[in-house]
């Protein structure tokens, strides 16, 4: 017999890092070139003006501007306003 209590195993004790997804820019803010404007699993928001969608469904901005919010999409209108935008999105702004 044995003198001491064996220790027995657990099922617990593991636990994974944290992915820190979720609205990284609001809207108003201003995002730079490459600045992550949502990390997400899936596509809850799809990518818009001036915004693309990385491999792993994150959305980042193309080009300075400002998060616009329509919806599901995401969009980034250009600060300068002689740059190109689409008429929706310069319709909503003004």
């Amino acid at each position: 017999m044995a003198h001491k209590k064996g220790q027995g195993s657990t099922k617990n004790g593991r636990d994974s890092n944290p992915q820190y997804r979720g609205v990284k820019l609001y809207g108003g803010e201003v995002a730079q070139p490459g600045s992550i404007l949502i990390r997400q699993c899936g596509t809850p928001f799809k990518p818009g003006f001036n915004v693309r969608r990385g491999r792993d469904d994150t959305l980042y901005s193309t080009a300075a501007g400002r998060v616009v919010f329509q919806g599901r999409k995401v969009h980034v209108m250009p600060l300068d306003p002689g740059a190109p935008c689409p008429a929706h999105l310069a319709a909503s702004n003004n």
